[in-house]
């Protein structure tokens, strides 16, 4: 389970803000409701917050601007992402600054490269991020979607700041990962933080409330699904699922402070 980051102690479980502001293109006419879920989450202990610049063409990261305004920074652990077209030096520089500006911050604790393209220069890419530690603009670098040959490009390449975390797809209905990346960075010190961690998709196909194993345990224990998937994930990473709702915001916490028994988890694992 995933409480601390480079000494900064994390919950268990964060808020992810795809669609919040909109997908690819801005959109404000939820920015009540995102900011009053954002809120929510923060006054009942979350404290990670996910997004990236992509997110509603960086409206998401202005959200969570107006949703940490007035608290203390150093409690809250903001993670964004930076897109592969924009990882040569001037142009991190740039989009760091503009990150930086839209989420009202003066750093931002976790640093991803959203993804790798075939082109992708890694080793440059990494140097270019330690450059922004060394500056203090990013606490700790990170990626996202990395494949075990692009983490151990990674990993390799970080000579002055190690690689703090890989965010991956990881969910009850996409497990193959507990068989190559995510033992890579167990191995190699990189936590895990999983997306999209309760459905299939990105875009929410799929229910966890399907899987007869998941309503099984969540007859016997009294847990919800949603907390018995979530509960299940924070073994070996921290997950990020999105929500505006305060209600279910209220559930994701209540997959926090108890632990699925042995039994349980090894069936789940056998999905």
């Amino acid at each position: 389970m995933v409480t601390d980051f480079g000494g900064k102690k994390v919950f268990p479980v964060g808020i992810g803000t795809f669609g919040m502001g909109g997908t690819i293109a801005a959109s404000r006419k939820n920015d009540g409701r995102d900011i009053e879920a954002l809120s929510f989450a923060l006054d009942n202990g979350i404290n990670v917050i996910d997004t990236a610049e992509m997110y509603g063409k960086g409206h998401a990261e202005e959200l969570i601007a107006k949703a940490i305004d007035g608290r203390e920074r150093d409690e809250l652990f903001i993670i964004t992402k930076i897109l592969p077209t924009h990882l040569k030096k001037d142009a991190m520089a740039k989009a760091v600054r503009e990150s930086l500006r839209r989420l009202g911050t003066d750093y931002i604790d976790l640093y991803l490269i959203h993804w790798a393209l075939p082109t992708t220069d890694i080793p440059e890419a990494v140097r270019n991020i330690e450059r922004l530690v060394d500056e203090g603009m990013v606490r700790q670098i990170g990626v996202s979607n990395f494949s075990v040959k692009e983490a151990r490009k990674a990993v390799a390449a970080a000579k002055r700041h190690r690689v703090a975390a890989n965010q991956i797809r990881y969910n009850l209905f996409k497990k193959r990962c507990e068989r190559d990346i995510i033992p890579f960075c167990e191995h190699n010190g990189v936590s895990v933080i999983a997306y999209t961690p309760l459905s299939k998709g990105p875009f929410g196909s799929g229910r966890i409330e399907d899987i007869r194993k998941v309503q099984e345990i969540s007859g016997r224990t009294g847990k919800t699904p949603v907390q018995v998937a979530l509960n299940y994930l924070m073994r070996r990473s921290l997950p990020i699922p999105k929500s505006s709702s305060i209600g279910h915001i209220r559930e994701i916490i209540g997959a926090c402070g108890w632990q699925l028994e042995g039994f349980d988890y090894e069936y789940l694992s056998r999905l």
